[in-house]
């Protein structure tokens, strides 16, 4: 009876595995080899283990790693039950790919015009409180120049300095920040206007590096902390011109030095600026000197030489280039003032989709008073060539 037992095994598996072979067969995944493990029937979970060997062999070369192990659900047979084919086992669907939000807008770099990204007077542009932001340009420049003063002096008592054999080219460094204290002074019920109250550094160097005969010394640096504080005032004018906002700002420059080369002078300024589409700016200062007494005053008349408003017109010409140019003059003493023109060309690509901005060639022609505070009263052309950083 055993062998007649045997004998009809064997051939029940024989038959099962003709049928396994001419029956079409849903393809199994590379890891149901662990479901064929819970096939309770010997004869099924052999067939079960061939199939799964057969495609194994069948599958190209180049498989992926999720292609090899995916997540399978084994099969868990329920007592009584008929035998369940390793080929219906569930797989276990992959997870959803996660939602990506898109970032918001960079408040320098939103729709807002220029101006309102550079004095943040919208809702879109406001970039927050005692951040660190750029004012003047950050540069570092090599100039030359048709004279130097080699005894700066001053009609003021003892402020007439000795000889120094000082050359006439240089290297100039300009450091410039600002940051905004408060906001919503007068716009705090306005949903996108926004006025606000900031404090600007700006320190200017001459530095004497080419000078070996007298241990390349700093010849002169001017320091000009101010506060200020900025409306924004929507007015169209003629051209297509827009008023972007007004201001008032208390300035204080010094070159921190002793007699005799003590110099410094307190304004008061107004200032407003309008611009033209994205590509043309055009800002202006008007300034009042706060008295000072004859025996403390280090550069009488300085409003006359140096002056008392300033125009400055900017033109993007392009993402890469920028045109300036800078006029000042004293409206009561004919002849003085001065005018500075300015060349930027951006370095890489700009870092603003709407605005020049970045590290930038700068060439710049100056011509006339108050290149520096020592030199108020001393008129001087000076070409200077470097790199600016700007709106950063």
């Amino acid at each position: 009876m055993r062998q007649i037992a045997l004998i009809l095994i064997a051939g029940g598996a024989l038959v099962t595995g003709a049928r396994a072979e001419n029956e079409p067969q849903n393809p199994l995944p590379a890891a149901a080899w662990q479901s064929c493990t819970t096939v309770p029937d010997a004869t099924a979970r052999l067939a079960c283990f061939d199939r799964w060997a057969t495609q194994q062999s069948a599958r190209p070369a180049a498989t992926t790693a999720a292609e090899v192990t995916p997540a399978v659900a084994p099969v868990v047979p329920m007592r009584d039950a008929p035998t369940t084919s390793p080929d219906t086992a569930p797989i276990t669907a992959p997870a959803p790919a996660p939602t990506v939000t898109a970032a918001s807008p960079d408040c320098r770099s939103g729709p807002q015009s220029t101006l309102s990204r550079y004095w943040e007077l919208e809702a879109g542009s406001d970039c927050g409180r005692f951040n660190i932001r750029g004012y003047k340009p950050i540069s570092l420049s090599v100039i030359g120049s048709d004279s130097v003063n080699t005894a700066p002096s001053s009609p003021t008592a003892g402020h007439t300095a000795s000889y120094q054999p000082y050359l006439q080219g240089e290297m100039r460094i300009q450091l410039s920040v600002r940051t905004k204290l408060a906001s919503g002074f007068l716009t705090h019920g306005d949903p996108v206007k926004r006025d606000s109250l900031w404090f600007g550094y700006s320190q200017q160097s001459y530095w004497q590096l080419f000078n070996e005969q007298l241990s390349r010394p700093f010849r002169n640096t001017d320091h000009e902390p101010e506060l200020m504080y900025i409306v924004p005032t929507d007015a169209d004018l003629p051209g297509g011109w827009k008023l972007r906002y007004s201001g008032l700002s208390l300035n204080h420059q010094s070159n921190g030095q002793t007699l005799p080369l003590s110099r410094s002078w307190n304004r008061v300024i107004a200032m407003a600026g309008a611009e033209k589409d994205d590509r043309y700016t055009l800002t202006g200062r008007l300034w009042y000197r706060l008295p000072e007494t004859a025996d403390s005053d280090d550069n009488p008349g300085i409003s006359d030489y140096v002056g008392r408003a300033e125009v400055t017109g900017l033109w993007n010409v392009n993402k890469r280039h920028t045109l300036g140019v800078t006029l000042r003059h004293s409206l009561m003493a004919a002849g003085n003032g001065s005018v500075r023109l300015d060349w930027l060309r951006a370095i890489g690509e700009p870092s603003r989709s709407s605005l020049t901005g970045g590290l930038r060639f700068h060439v710049q022609l100056f011509s006339g008073y108050g290149d520096s505070l020592l030199d108020y009263n001393r008129q001087r052309t000076v070409l200077s060539i470097g790199l600016s950083l700007v709106d950063w």
